[in-house]
């Protein structure tokens, strides 16, 4: 009677009752795991068919030699466990699996099992690629834990303390960073009648209470870190005068103010080193743009160079020479030009070329401006078809008269056929 409640396999006759897998296509056609692996055919059922698997929830997965007797159907509630509870919940996964299981006897055999195992050694690397490294955590990040760590107090005088609102022995200020921050948990108190809602609130308040104060404590740090507190109170001058160091250009100094940003992400010697290695890069691309300077007019050899940044430099000086030299004499010419004329009456009513005109013609400004009026008014009025009647000056020879109208026509006073 006990032999009825069993199964078998239809191939090789073995015990199947905890678990067998049972053909979808064909009728009565049950298999062990061993002929179902090596693809047992009998009858009309061939290895491509669907398949059901059939558990009875008591067979083992790791074997009869595992310790704890774990059976399937405690396999996957512990698995159901581990992802809804997460790993470490040990309690929570003893109960899910069921009261025959303790805290310590999941956890070792999850450990045992699923990490330490075959199965742990083949799905977990020994080394995982692409692996974030957190740079922040270890120590002045961010979000650092040693930012909550107290720091010595600052070595300033009574009346230095006094001028900050420093308090040496607690390391605090009179007014902090976000003064208001701890009235987020004056008002918390804890009830035995709190609502869940009401618990994750309190919570929340706190978490944004310890945020605060970690971001406190971080200004704290860099304020240390790059001497703030000295140099409010003037004595970096003094260290700066102590310490020669090479002198920063005005560029430099603007660049410094425009990278104050990167103060808050980095530590002090790291961003000076940061700011020297910029220097140091500043100078080599000179250095690589002179050597191709060199390249270019023909010097391949260093010793080359010397002599021709002599000869460049005495070219230079040359040059200099005969450019100031040049602008001396251009300086005499323009003033003496027109000296016969630029203390007469009507010589700044002349524009350039009129002042050249009067000056090469010997005629006083104001006798050009007259013989001038007189040729544009007969020459508008011969266009009106008025008849005119010249009456030039005594004083104007023909040479003047035309040397006077065809200046008119080539600045464009008169038209040509007038002239």
């Amino acid at each position: 009677m006990a032999d009825l409640g069993k199964k078998y396999c239809v191939n090789c006759l073995a015990d199947v009752t905890n678990l067998r897998l049972r053909c979808t296509d064909c009728p009565d056609i049950e298999l062990c795991p061993e002929c179902f692996s090596a693809g047992a055919e009998i009858g009309n059922h061939r290895r491509w068919h669907g398949y059901q698997q059939v558990d009875g929830g008591r067979f083992s997965l790791w074997g009869p030699e595992a310790e704890g007797g774990w059976t399937s159907r405690e396999e996957q509630s512990l698995l159901d466990a581990i992802e809804q509870y997460g790993f470490g919940n040990w309690e929570d996964m003893a109960t899910h699996v069921g009261a025959s299981r303790t805290p310590q006897e999941v956890m070792e055999h999850y450990v045992t099992m699923y990490i330490h195992g075959n199965l742990g050694k083949a799905c977990i690397p020994d080394s995982i690629p692409n692996r974030v490294t957190d740079h922040t955590c270890p120590s002045g990040g961010p979000l650092s834990p040693s930012l909550t760590t107290p720091l010595p107090p600052l070595d300033i005088s009574l009346a230095e303390q006094q001028q900050l609102g420093y308090m040496p022995l607690r390391d605090d200020y009179e007014i902090e960073y976000d003064q208001d921050a701890e009235k987020l948990i004056s008002g918390l108190s804890v009830n035995y009648d709190d609502e869940d809602v009401d618990i994750e609130m309190k919570r929340a308040h706190v978490d944004m209470y310890v945020r605060k104060l970690r971001e406190r404590q971080r200004r704290k740090n860099i304020a240390r870190d790059y001497n703030l507190v000295p140099a409010f109170l003037g004595r970096d001058k003094k260290d700066k005068e102590k310490a020669p160091k090479r002198k920063i250009t005005k560029e430099e100094k603007d660049q410094r103010v425009r990278l104050r940003g990167l103060c808050q992400f980095m530590a002090h010697r790291e961003f000076e080193d940061f700011f020297d290695n910029m220097h140091k890069e500043r100078v080599l691309r000179a250095k690589v743009r002179e050597l191709q300077r060199y390249r270019r007019n023909g010097i391949t050899r260093l010793d080359e160079s010397a002599e021709y940044e002599a000869a460049r430099h005495k070219r230079e000086k040359r040059k200099e020479n005969k450019s100031v030299v040049a602008s001396k004499r251009g300086k005499e010419g323009k003033d003496g030009e027109f000296a016969a004329i630029e203390n007469l009456t009507g010589f700044e009513l002349l524009s350039d070329r009129e002042k050249v005109l009067c000056n090469s013609l010997n005629l006083s400004p104001t006798r050009y401006l007259t013989v001038k009026t007189i040729i544009i008014k007969d020459h508008l009025q011969k266009r009106q078809g008025i008849p005119a009647k010249s009456r030039l000056p005594s004083y104007l020879d023909k040479v003047l008269k035309k040397r006077i109208l065809t200046f008119l026509t080539e600045s464009g006073w008169i038209s040509r056929d007038a002239s």
